[in-house]
């Protein structure tokens, strides 16, 4: 196999060092792999110009760098001569543009050398297939997705966006926009304005994701956007019942009271 050829284009250059350091030095490509850095590039009209004039196999490429950025660099590629491209960001909501655009991988800063390992070994195997398939690319984003969300979240942020499919769709939702969720054995149900989503995760699992301030448990099978509770009416035994802005009633149970952040309860 041919050096596979690399620009590596991000306007910081201890961004462009790193990922230097990680192809040329420590072993950084997988097996005997050869590889070649061809270019560097600082902004988007130099990346341009250095894919145009060098043809790499595949281009590290920043999401925001001074104009074009990241996106604008590869609508302005000619799509017959478009190098494969692993994203690096520290921002997770371009993430779904990103796999639209066929990326190969997309690393959230920041990242180790083990996760760009993973993604240059991925970037091999699709190189080797002669080419980036549209049908088994695309089917696969939405792990990738998922493993993505995932570091973000092992860094100790709130969860904030989530994976959601209906039928072969799949989005992100902001976690702004559930009402309230509700337990359903080993799934959970999010109730939004534009109606319901099942994801595979328990309802133990969502609590401790999500941001305290924002959500809380209030029963073994509810966890509710506190910015959607309109009231809180005193039952029984120490329960109260919760109505919410879309007129949904849920029980907040005593055991779970104190999850609450509301004096007077």
């Amino acid at each position: 196999m041919d050096p596979i050829r690399i620009v590596i284009a991000d306007d910081e250059p201890p961004a462009r060092a790193k990922i230097r350091r990680f192809l040329t030095g420590g072993g950084g490509a997988p097996g005997d792999l050869d590889v070649t850095i061809v270019a560097e590039a600082a902004s988007g009209l130099e990346t341009i110009e250095a894919v145009e004039r060098t043809r790499p196999d595949l281009l590290f490429l920043d999401v925001q760098m001074p104009e074009p950025d990241g996106f604008g660099v590869l609508a302005a590629l000619d799509p017959d001569a478009r190098p494969h491209v692993i994203f690096t960001t520290a921002y997770d909501e371009y993430a779904v543009r990103a796999f639209e655009v066929h990326a190969v991988d997309y690393l959230l800063k920041p990242f180790d050398e083990e996760r760009f390992r993973r993604a240059l070994r991925r970037a091999v195997e699709v190189i080797g297939r002669g080419g980036v398939g549209s049908t088994g690319e695309v089917a696969g984003w939405p792990d990738a997705l998922r493993r993505l969300i995932d570091e973000a979240q092992t860094r100790g942020h709130p969860l904030e966006r989530i994976l959601v499919r209906r039928g072969e769709t799949a989005t992100l939702l902001r976690t702004d926009e559930i009402i309230w969720i509700e337990a359903a054995g080993n799934y959970s149900r999010l109730h939004t304005a534009a109606g319901p989503h099942l994801i595979r995760c328990t309802l133990a699992g969502l609590e401790a994701r999500l941001d305290p301030a924002r959500f809380a448990r209030i029963h073994r099978s509810h966890i509710v956007n506190l910015d959607q509770i309109r009231s809180l009416h005193p039952w029984s035994h120490g329960d109260w019942l919760v109505r919410l802005h879309d007129g949904t009633e849920l029980m907040l149970s005593r055991r779970f009271r104190d999850r609450l952040p509301f004096d007077g309860l």
